[in-house]
């Protein structure tokens, strides 16, 4: 048993947070409203009101917030609290860049620090079989190599920020993917094949994905509760394009399909939907509503 803290308990660190306790973990969870948490306190949690009360006595801190501003300023709160030795493992999608920054601000009061963004969405947080990519020094992931176990499958991937930037490189993946199968989706309707029997004509073939399955289902049904919310998509897209742009990259299927989801957020209401719902967007492009 460890003495963990989760800071963050929304969509993803709600379920991961249930899988800790599952795992006889003794843990210490926080969040902004404190109404989301609270119903962790009837499996075993402890829910404090502040950051920094949660994170006292921890030896690792979970945090699953929004972006690095937040994890950030929820850091400044809670530095005085931290547990000598403790390791802060930044499972939320922040920048590399905040990535290392953070590490650095950590390093200086003796604190260990991972990133470790995970995909999967909250089927993966709900069955712990996320995938995790974790940037940082070899011992100190290896230090908390058994917690994440807990939540999926993490794999050291590099030093500090390469976790973020193997996520970069991961929802672009899926955006474009979600695009792709968008249209896939939306071709099938039109031209009067079953979009289901497609699906399951090309299970195992190279087409075949999650995303192809899990989602092309969504887009058939008009099934847009979140999982991985659009506005959300949009902010790991823009990190994406930002960091290319430091390294002197362009990505113009990123970046087409940034714009697409902003027009989905933006002009349609839908930066609370689910990411799948990018399939609306392109409904609408065709004059299908």
């Amino acid at each position: 048993m460890t003495k963990l803290t989760l800071l963050g308990t929304g969509l993803m660190g709600g379920p991961m947070s249930r899988n800790l306790l599952q795992a006889g973990h003794d843990l210490t969870v926080w969040n902004r409203s404190r109404a989301k948490a609270e119903p962790l306190a009837d499996v075993g949690a402890t829910v404090r009101d502040t950051p920094a009360q949660a994170v006292t006595g921890s030896s690792i801190v979970i945090s699953m917030l929004s972006d690095g501003p937040a994890s950030g300023d929820i850091q400044a709160a809670a530095m005085d609290a931290f547990a000598p030795g403790a390791i802060w493992v930044e499972m939320g999608s922040i920048k590399p860049e905040e990535a290392r920054a953070h590490a650095a601000r950590f390093a200086d009061r003796g604190i260990g620090y991972v990133d470790a963004p995970v995909s999967g969405g909250t089927k993966g947080a709900e069955g712990a079989t996320l995938a995790i990519m974790a940037g940082g020094e070899a011992e100190t992931f290896a230090a908390v190599r058994d917690v994440l176990s807990d939540l999926g499958r993490p794999v050291h991937v590099g030093p500090v920020g390469a976790g973020q930037l193997s996520k970069l490189a991961n929802q672009a993946i899926v955006a474009c993917t979600i695009g792709a199968v968008a249209e896939a989706m939306l071709l099938l309707e039109r031209g009067g094949a079953d979009p289901a029997a497609v699906r399951d004509a090309l299970k195992g073939g190279f087409a075949d994905s999650t995303i192809l399955q899990q989602h092309g289902r969504r887009m058939t049904e008009g099934d847009f509760v979140p999982g991985g919310l659009t506005k959300f998509q949009i902010k790991d897209l823009d990190n994406t394009l930002a960091e290319a742009a430091s390294l002197d990259l362009t990505l113009p299927t990123v970046q087409a399909i940034n714009d697409r989801f902003k027009v989905l957020r933006d002009d349609m209401d839908g930066g609370d939907m689910d990411h799948s719902a990018l399939y609306l967007q392109l409904r609408a492009l065709n004059g299908l509503h």
